[in-house]
Protein backbone atom coordinates (compact mmCIF):
# COMPACT_ATOMS: atom_id res chain seq x y z
CA UNK A 1 0.00 0.00 0.00
CA UNK A 2 0.93 3.50 -0.91
CA UNK A 3 1.55 5.84 2.16
CA UNK A 4 1.23 9.61 0.19
CA UNK A 5 3.17 12.62 2.14
CA UNK A 6 -0.64 14.70 1.35
CA UNK A 7 -2.01 11.65 3.75
CA UNK A 8 -0.13 11.76 6.94
CA UNK A 9 -0.17 15.56 7.21
CA UNK A 10 -3.87 15.00 7.86
CA UNK A 11 -5.44 13.80 11.06
CA UNK A 12 -7.84 12.22 9.06
CA UNK A 13 -7.08 11.23 5.36
CA UNK A 14 -10.71 10.46 4.71
CA UNK A 15 -11.49 14.10 4.60
CA UNK A 16 -10.14 17.07 2.78
CA UNK A 17 -8.90 20.52 3.88
CA UNK A 18 -11.49 20.89 7.25
CA UNK A 19 -12.43 18.60 9.96
CA UNK A 20 -16.56 18.10 10.70
CA UNK A 21 -15.50 20.88 13.39
CA UNK A 22 -14.21 23.36 10.50
CA UNK A 23 -10.78 23.23 11.78
CA UNK A 24 -7.42 22.55 9.80
CA UNK A 25 -7.33 18.76 8.80
CA UNK A 26 -3.60 18.90 9.71
CA UNK A 27 -1.60 16.66 12.14
CA UNK A 28 1.40 19.07 12.60
CA UNK A 29 -1.45 22.15 13.21
CA UNK A 30 -0.96 24.08 16.18
CA UNK A 31 -4.49 23.92 17.96
CA UNK A 32 -5.25 21.02 19.57
CA UNK A 33 -8.65 19.26 19.56
CA UNK A 34 -9.88 16.25 19.45
CA UNK A 35 -8.87 12.42 18.38
CA UNK A 36 -9.89 10.07 15.21
CA UNK A 37 -11.67 8.29 18.29
CA UNK A 38 -13.52 10.89 19.52
CA UNK A 39 -14.29 12.01 16.23
CA UNK A 40 -15.66 8.44 15.28
CA UNK A 41 -17.67 7.69 18.80
CA UNK A 42 -19.27 10.84 17.86
CA UNK A 43 -20.16 9.80 14.70
CA UNK A 44 -21.59 6.44 15.74
CA UNK A 45 -23.75 8.59 18.43
CA UNK A 46 -24.93 10.62 15.50
CA UNK A 47 -23.71 13.60 17.52
CA UNK A 48 -23.31 17.24 15.23
CA UNK A 49 -20.22 18.94 15.50
CA UNK A 50 -19.64 22.30 16.89
CA UNK A 51 -18.24 25.00 13.93
CA UNK A 52 -15.15 26.17 16.25
CA UNK A 53 -14.83 29.20 14.01
CA UNK A 54 -18.38 30.29 14.81
CA UNK A 55 -18.07 29.29 17.97
CA UNK A 56 -14.79 31.55 18.86
CA UNK A 57 -16.66 34.63 16.94
CA UNK A 58 -20.11 34.23 19.46
CA UNK A 59 -17.45 33.99 22.50
CA UNK A 60 -15.05 37.18 21.07
CA UNK A 61 -18.65 38.96 20.14
CA UNK A 62 -20.64 38.22 23.45
CA UNK A 63 -17.26 39.26 25.74
CA UNK A 64 -16.93 42.65 23.85
CA UNK A 65 -20.61 43.38 24.34
CA UNK A 66 -20.52 42.76 27.62
CA UNK A 67 -17.16 45.37 27.87
CA UNK A 68 -19.63 48.04 25.56
CA UNK A 69 -22.39 47.24 27.55
CA UNK A 70 -20.58 48.82 31.16
CA UNK A 71 -18.99 51.68 29.28
CA UNK A 72 -15.59 50.13 29.63
CA UNK A 73 -12.42 50.56 28.02
CA UNK A 74 -11.67 47.11 27.91
CA UNK A 75 -11.06 43.83 29.76
CA UNK A 76 -7.57 42.58 30.57
CA UNK A 77 -7.20 38.84 31.22
CA UNK A 78 -5.11 36.68 33.37
CA UNK A 79 -6.90 33.91 34.13
CA UNK A 80 -5.71 30.89 32.04
CA UNK A 81 -9.65 29.93 31.65
CA UNK A 82 -10.83 33.86 30.47
CA UNK A 83 -8.11 33.51 28.25
CA UNK A 84 -9.01 30.04 26.90
CA UNK A 85 -12.56 31.71 26.20
CA UNK A 86 -11.54 35.13 25.16
CA UNK A 87 -9.03 33.16 22.21
CA UNK A 88 -9.75 29.45 22.25
CA UNK A 89 -5.60 29.07 22.53
CA UNK A 90 -4.38 27.14 25.17
CA UNK A 91 -0.24 27.11 26.72
CA UNK A 92 0.82 25.10 29.50
CA UNK A 93 -2.99 25.34 31.32
CA UNK A 94 -2.19 24.34 34.43
CA UNK A 95 1.31 25.77 34.92
CA UNK A 96 -0.36 29.16 33.50
CA UNK A 97 -2.95 28.94 36.49
CA UNK A 98 0.34 29.18 39.09
CA UNK A 99 2.82 30.83 37.34
CA UNK A 100 0.96 33.71 35.11
CA UNK A 101 2.74 34.54 32.39
CA UNK A 102 -0.62 35.13 29.54
CA UNK A 103 -2.75 37.80 29.23
CA UNK A 104 -5.26 38.99 26.75
CA UNK A 105 -6.51 42.90 26.20
CA UNK A 106 -9.56 42.48 25.05
CA UNK A 107 -10.40 46.67 24.01
CA UNK A 108 -14.42 47.63 23.31
CA UNK A 109 -13.75 47.99 20.06
CA UNK A 110 -13.39 44.38 19.65
CA UNK A 111 -9.70 44.67 18.84
CA UNK A 112 -7.81 41.61 20.98
CA UNK A 113 -4.07 41.71 21.92
CA UNK A 114 -2.62 38.85 23.62
CA UNK A 115 0.30 38.21 25.79
CA UNK A 116 2.30 34.83 25.41
CA UNK A 117 5.72 33.11 26.15
CA UNK A 118 8.16 34.64 24.45
CA UNK A 119 9.25 31.87 22.98
CA UNK A 120 5.61 30.90 21.86
CA UNK A 121 3.84 33.38 19.77
CA UNK A 122 2.52 31.26 17.14
CA UNK A 123 0.34 29.66 19.74
CA UNK A 124 -3.20 31.57 19.03
CA UNK A 125 -2.03 32.35 14.88
CA UNK A 126 -4.71 30.16 14.10
CA UNK A 127 -7.31 32.79 15.34
CA UNK A 128 -7.72 35.78 13.30
CA UNK A 129 -9.73 37.55 15.99
CA UNK A 130 -6.13 37.92 18.04
CA UNK A 131 -4.86 40.83 16.03
CA UNK A 132 -1.46 41.34 18.22
CA UNK A 133 0.65 39.15 19.87
CA UNK A 134 3.15 40.46 22.62
CA UNK A 135 5.20 38.89 25.35
CA UNK A 136 5.76 40.52 28.87
CA UNK A 137 3.43 40.25 31.15
CA UNK A 138 5.06 37.61 33.33
CA UNK A 139 4.63 39.55 36.41
CA UNK A 140 5.30 36.87 38.98
CA UNK A 141 8.08 36.53 41.32
CA UNK A 142 9.82 33.12 39.63
CA UNK A 143 10.35 35.03 36.61
CA UNK A 144 11.09 38.48 37.51
CA UNK A 145 12.86 38.26 40.79
CA UNK A 146 13.27 41.97 42.58
CA UNK A 147 12.13 43.83 39.40
CA UNK A 148 8.95 42.49 39.16
CA UNK A 149 7.64 46.22 39.50
CA UNK A 150 9.69 46.93 36.31
CA UNK A 151 8.37 44.39 34.24
CA UNK A 152 4.72 45.94 35.28
CA UNK A 153 5.62 49.56 34.77
CA UNK A 154 6.19 48.60 30.85
CA UNK A 155 3.36 46.05 30.48
CA UNK A 156 0.84 48.79 32.14
CA UNK A 157 2.35 51.59 29.66
CA UNK A 158 1.81 49.06 26.69
CA UNK A 159 -1.92 48.88 28.01
CA UNK A 160 -2.67 52.64 28.54
CA UNK A 161 -1.24 52.78 24.75
CA UNK A 162 -3.55 50.57 23.04
CA UNK A 163 -6.48 51.82 25.13
CA UNK A 164 -6.00 54.65 24.15
CA UNK A 165 -5.92 54.06 20.37
CA UNK A 166 -8.78 52.13 20.46
CA UNK A 167 -10.87 53.17 23.69
CA UNK A 168 -10.06 56.99 23.58
CA UNK A 169 -11.01 59.05 26.72
CA UNK A 170 -12.09 56.21 28.54
CA UNK A 171 -10.09 54.61 31.40
CA UNK A 172 -12.18 52.19 32.89
CA UNK A 173 -10.66 48.67 32.59
CA UNK A 174 -11.85 45.59 33.91
CA UNK A 175 -9.19 43.02 35.60
CA UNK A 176 -9.93 39.46 36.18
CA UNK A 177 -6.76 38.19 38.47
CA UNK A 178 -3.57 40.54 38.28
CA UNK A 179 -0.22 40.07 40.35
CA UNK A 180 -0.04 43.16 42.87
CA UNK A 181 2.89 44.69 40.88
CA UNK A 182 0.55 44.43 37.62
CA UNK A 183 -2.60 46.37 39.50
CA UNK A 184 -0.49 49.23 41.11
CA UNK A 185 0.80 49.66 37.71
CA UNK A 186 -2.16 49.79 36.33
CA UNK A 187 -3.45 52.23 38.43
CA UNK A 188 -0.28 54.33 38.02
CA UNK A 189 -1.11 54.93 34.53
CA UNK A 190 -4.00 56.57 35.56
CA UNK A 191 -6.78 53.70 34.54
CA UNK A 192 -9.88 52.73 36.85
CA UNK A 193 -9.92 49.09 38.17
CA UNK A 194 -13.55 47.48 37.66
CA UNK A 195 -14.16 44.29 38.18
CA UNK A 196 -13.43 41.66 35.58
CA UNK A 197 -14.41 38.72 37.30
CA UNK A 198 -18.21 39.78 36.91
CA UNK A 199 -17.74 40.38 32.96
CA UNK A 200 -16.08 37.16 32.08
CA UNK A 201 -18.42 35.00 34.62
CA UNK A 202 -21.89 36.64 32.88
CA UNK A 203 -20.20 36.27 29.44
CA UNK A 204 -19.04 32.46 29.66
CA UNK A 205 -22.75 31.59 31.35
CA UNK A 206 -24.95 31.41 28.69
CA UNK A 207 -23.59 29.29 25.67
CA UNK A 208 -23.89 29.93 22.55
CA UNK A 209 -25.31 27.06 19.74
CA UNK A 210 -21.93 25.42 19.07
CA UNK A 211 -20.89 25.69 22.76
CA UNK A 212 -23.79 23.42 23.13
CA UNK A 213 -22.79 21.44 20.23
CA UNK A 214 -19.29 21.23 21.58
CA UNK A 215 -20.61 20.38 25.05
CA UNK A 216 -22.58 17.52 23.60
CA UNK A 217 -19.28 15.78 22.17
CA UNK A 218 -17.29 16.41 25.32
CA UNK A 219 -20.09 14.65 27.41
CA UNK A 220 -20.23 11.48 25.02
CA UNK A 221 -16.46 11.55 25.68
CA UNK A 222 -16.74 12.03 29.20
CA UNK A 223 -18.81 9.61 29.56
CA UNK A 224 -17.45 6.63 27.17
CA UNK A 225 -14.03 7.38 29.66
CA UNK A 226 -16.15 6.95 32.79
CA UNK A 227 -17.57 3.55 30.86
CA UNK A 228 -13.62 2.26 30.81
CA UNK A 229 -13.22 3.24 34.36
CA UNK A 230 -16.28 1.39 35.12
CA UNK A 231 -15.25 -1.81 33.34
CA UNK A 232 -11.87 -1.94 34.94
CA UNK A 233 -13.07 -1.51 38.41
CA UNK A 234 -15.55 -3.99 37.91
CA UNK A 235 -12.99 -6.41 36.89
CA UNK A 236 -10.13 -6.18 38.95
CA UNK A 237 -11.45 -4.61 42.67
CA UNK A 238 -12.50 -8.07 43.16
CA UNK A 239 -9.10 -9.36 42.43
CA UNK A 240 -7.85 -7.21 45.49
CA UNK A 241 -4.62 -5.38 44.43
CA UNK A 242 -6.39 -2.47 42.54
CA UNK A 243 -6.32 0.93 44.31
CA UNK A 244 -8.10 4.24 44.30
CA UNK A 245 -5.63 5.81 42.00
CA UNK A 246 -5.58 2.52 39.78
CA UNK A 247 -9.12 3.05 38.57
CA UNK A 248 -8.69 6.73 38.69
CA UNK A 249 -5.57 6.81 36.18
CA UNK A 250 -8.15 5.15 33.65
CA UNK A 251 -10.43 8.12 33.52
CA UNK A 252 -7.18 10.34 32.81
CA UNK A 253 -5.93 7.88 30.16
CA UNK A 254 -9.46 7.73 28.21
CA UNK A 255 -9.89 11.45 28.80
CA UNK A 256 -6.34 12.47 26.66
CA UNK A 257 -7.30 9.40 24.40
CA UNK A 258 -9.75 11.33 23.25
CA UNK A 259 -8.49 14.53 23.18
CA UNK A 260 -9.19 16.19 26.79
CA UNK A 261 -7.09 17.91 28.43
CA UNK A 262 -6.72 17.67 32.22
CA UNK A 263 -9.09 16.78 35.12
CA UNK A 264 -9.30 19.77 38.14
CA UNK A 265 -9.49 17.32 41.31
CA UNK A 266 -8.58 13.69 42.17
CA UNK A 267 -12.06 13.19 43.70
CA UNK A 268 -12.64 9.18 43.67
CA UNK A 269 -12.73 7.40 47.06
CA UNK A 270 -13.51 3.73 48.37
CA UNK A 271 -15.16 2.34 50.94
CA UNK A 272 -15.23 3.96 54.51
CA UNK A 273 -13.26 6.66 52.27
CA UNK A 274 -16.61 8.27 50.62
CA UNK A 275 -17.11 9.12 54.10
CA UNK A 276 -16.54 12.36 54.61
CA UNK A 277 -16.43 13.38 50.97
CA UNK A 278 -13.62 15.62 49.65
CA UNK A 279 -11.30 12.73 50.26
CA UNK A 280 -9.03 12.55 47.34
CA UNK A 281 -7.84 9.18 45.68
CA UNK A 282 -4.73 7.63 46.71
CA UNK A 283 -3.27 4.00 47.52
CA UNK A 284 -6.07 2.45 49.40
CA UNK A 285 -6.93 -0.67 48.06
CA UNK A 286 -10.55 -1.18 47.31
CA UNK A 287 -12.09 -4.20 48.36
CA UNK A 288 -15.29 -6.59 47.36
CA UNK A 289 -18.80 -5.20 48.43
CA UNK A 290 -17.91 -1.89 48.71
CA UNK A 291 -19.02 1.58 47.02
CA UNK A 292 -16.81 3.42 45.09
CA UNK A 293 -18.02 6.88 44.96
CA UNK A 294 -16.17 10.14 41.69
CA UNK A 295 -17.06 13.30 40.98
CA UNK A 296 -15.36 13.79 36.78
CA UNK A 297 -14.39 18.02 37.17
CA UNK A 298 -12.58 16.74 34.15
CA UNK A 299 -11.86 19.29 31.02
CA UNK A 300 -12.54 17.08 28.19
CA UNK A 301 -12.81 17.85 24.21
CA UNK A 302 -12.51 21.23 23.13
CA UNK A 303 -11.52 22.49 26.98
CA UNK A 304 -15.12 21.69 27.67
CA UNK A 305 -16.00 20.69 31.43
CA UNK A 306 -17.80 17.83 32.17
CA UNK A 307 -18.92 17.65 35.83
CA UNK A 308 -20.79 14.50 36.93
CA UNK A 309 -20.74 12.13 39.66
CA UNK A 310 -22.14 8.54 40.23
CA UNK A 311 -21.68 5.99 43.12
CA UNK A 312 -21.22 2.32 42.19
CA UNK A 313 -21.55 -0.59 44.64
CA UNK A 314 -18.77 -3.18 42.86
CA UNK A 315 -19.03 -6.46 44.81
CA UNK A 316 -21.27 -9.49 44.14
CA UNK A 317 -23.00 -9.15 47.54
CA UNK A 318 -26.58 -6.95 47.71
CA UNK A 319 -25.56 -3.18 49.62
CA UNK A 320 -27.29 -2.92 52.51
CA UNK A 321 -30.81 -1.31 52.77
CA UNK A 322 -29.39 1.93 54.05
CA UNK A 323 -27.28 2.42 51.13
CA UNK A 324 -30.40 1.89 49.00
CA UNK A 325 -32.02 4.07 50.87
CA UNK A 326 -29.55 6.70 50.59
CA UNK A 327 -28.84 6.52 46.93
CA UNK A 328 -33.12 6.39 45.97
CA UNK A 329 -33.17 9.16 48.20
CA UNK A 330 -30.01 11.21 46.31
CA UNK A 331 -31.66 10.63 42.80
CA UNK A 332 -35.31 11.84 44.15
CA UNK A 333 -32.52 14.89 45.03
CA UNK A 334 -31.19 15.48 42.20
CA UNK A 335 -34.40 14.94 40.20
CA UNK A 336 -36.87 16.70 41.90
CA UNK A 337 -34.80 19.57 41.82
CA UNK A 338 -34.17 19.63 38.16
CA UNK A 339 -38.22 20.26 37.79
CA UNK A 340 -37.49 23.62 38.79
CA UNK A 341 -35.05 24.40 35.84
CA UNK A 342 -36.44 26.75 33.19
CA UNK A 343 -36.02 30.38 31.93
CA UNK A 344 -37.06 32.78 34.00
CA UNK A 345 -37.05 31.27 37.32
CA UNK A 346 -34.92 33.45 40.04
CA UNK A 347 -31.56 31.58 41.59
CA UNK A 348 -33.22 32.49 45.04
CA UNK A 349 -36.53 30.73 44.23
CA UNK A 350 -34.14 27.36 43.65
CA UNK A 351 -33.04 27.73 46.71
CA UNK A 352 -36.12 28.14 48.53
CA UNK A 353 -37.87 25.36 46.79
CA UNK A 354 -35.24 22.58 46.97
CA UNK A 355 -36.14 19.01 47.52
CA UNK A 356 -35.19 19.00 51.26
CA UNK A 357 -32.72 16.10 52.56
CA UNK A 358 -33.54 14.26 55.49
CA UNK A 359 -32.22 15.28 58.70
CA UNK A 360 -29.93 12.66 59.13
CA UNK A 361 -28.09 13.85 55.75
CA UNK A 362 -28.07 18.03 56.30
CA UNK A 363 -24.66 18.65 58.13
CA UNK A 364 -22.70 16.65 54.95
CA UNK A 365 -24.93 18.31 52.44
CA UNK A 366 -22.72 19.12 49.40
CA UNK A 367 -21.20 22.65 49.22
CA UNK A 368 -23.92 23.70 47.00
CA UNK A 369 -27.12 22.87 45.35
CA UNK A 370 -26.51 23.43 41.67
CA UNK A 371 -23.68 25.33 39.75
CA UNK A 372 -23.07 26.64 36.56
CA UNK A 373 -20.58 24.94 34.39
CA UNK A 374 -18.64 25.88 30.83
CA UNK A 375 -14.96 25.54 30.71
CA UNK A 376 -14.84 24.71 34.31
CA UNK A 377 -17.23 25.28 37.42
CA UNK A 378 -18.56 28.69 36.64
CA UNK A 379 -21.52 31.45 37.61
CA UNK A 380 -23.71 30.95 38.93
CA UNK A 381 -23.96 29.06 42.17
CA UNK A 382 -27.06 28.33 43.52
CA UNK A 383 -27.03 27.74 47.40
CA UNK A 384 -29.29 25.63 50.04
CA UNK A 385 -31.14 27.82 51.81
CA UNK A 386 -28.87 27.95 55.04
CA UNK A 387 -25.97 28.91 53.02
CA UNK A 388 -27.42 31.41 51.08
CA UNK A 389 -26.48 35.41 51.14
CA UNK A 390 -29.47 37.46 50.50
CA UNK A 391 -28.78 39.72 47.29
CA UNK A 392 -25.56 37.53 46.23
CA UNK A 393 -27.40 35.78 42.74
CA UNK A 394 -30.32 37.44 42.65
CA UNK A 395 -30.37 36.93 38.72
CA UNK A 396 -32.86 34.45 36.40
CA UNK A 397 -31.80 31.48 34.63
CA UNK A 398 -31.51 32.07 30.42
CA UNK A 399 -31.84 29.52 27.62
CA UNK A 400 -28.17 28.24 26.97
CA UNK A 401 -27.38 28.08 30.85
CA UNK A 402 -25.86 24.88 31.91
CA UNK A 403 -26.07 23.86 35.70
CA UNK A 404 -24.85 21.09 37.46
CA UNK A 405 -27.38 19.82 39.91
CA UNK A 406 -25.34 18.04 43.04
CA UNK A 407 -26.57 15.13 45.71
CA UNK A 408 -24.20 14.34 48.62
CA UNK A 409 -26.00 12.14 51.44
CA UNK A 410 -24.17 10.34 53.97
CA UNK A 411 -24.56 10.34 57.58
CA UNK A 412 -22.00 12.20 60.09
CA UNK A 413 -19.83 8.59 61.12
CA UNK A 414 -21.09 6.50 58.68
CA UNK A 415 -19.00 4.36 56.41
CA UNK A 416 -20.41 5.43 52.91
CA UNK A 417 -21.19 8.64 50.64
CA UNK A 418 -23.40 8.77 48.08
CA UNK A 419 -22.08 11.50 45.54
CA UNK A 420 -24.16 11.98 42.10
CA UNK A 421 -24.54 14.81 39.46
CA UNK A 422 -25.71 15.33 36.50
CA UNK A 423 -24.87 18.38 33.79
CA UNK A 424 -27.98 20.22 32.73
CA UNK A 425 -29.20 22.36 29.66
CA UNK A 426 -31.39 25.55 30.01
CA UNK A 427 -33.61 25.56 26.88
CA UNK A 428 -35.89 27.72 25.91
CA UNK A 429 -39.10 25.78 27.43
CA UNK A 430 -37.11 23.72 29.83
CA UNK A 431 -34.68 22.32 30.84
CA UNK A 432 -32.41 19.13 29.00
CA UNK A 433 -30.25 16.54 30.99
CA UNK A 434 -27.50 15.88 28.91
CA UNK A 435 -25.85 13.43 31.33
CA UNK A 436 -26.65 10.04 29.92
CA UNK A 437 -24.76 7.50 32.37
CA UNK A 438 -26.92 5.56 34.11
CA UNK A 439 -27.65 5.02 38.04
CA UNK A 440 -26.32 1.89 39.58
CA UNK A 441 -28.42 -0.40 39.22
CA UNK A 442 -27.76 -2.34 42.21
CA UNK A 443 -27.81 0.32 45.05
CA UNK A 444 -31.17 1.69 43.30
CA UNK A 445 -32.36 -2.31 44.82
CA UNK A 446 -32.92 -3.17 41.10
Amino acid sequence: MNTHYRDTRKIDPTRGATLGDNTPNNADRIEIGPTQLAFAEWAAAGLELPDLQEMRRYRWARLTQHIVDRDYAGLLMFDPLNIRYATDSTNMQLWNAHNPFRAVLLCADGHMVMWDYKNAPFLSSFNPLVREVRSGADLFYFDRGDKADVAADAFAGDVRAILAEHAPGNRRLAVDKPMVHGLRALEVQGLTMMEGEEVTEKARSVKGPDEIRAMRCASHACEAAVAEMEAFARANVPLGQTSEDDIWAVLHAENIRRGGEWIETRLLASGPRTNPWFQECGPRIAQNNEIVSFDTDLIGSYGICVDISRSWWIGDARPRPDMIHAMRHAVEHIQTNMEMLRPGVMIPELSANTHVLEDRYQAQKYGCLMHGVGLCDEWPLVAYPDRAVPGAFDYPLEAGMVLCVEALVGEVGGDFSIKLEDQVLITEDGYENLTRYPFDAALMGD
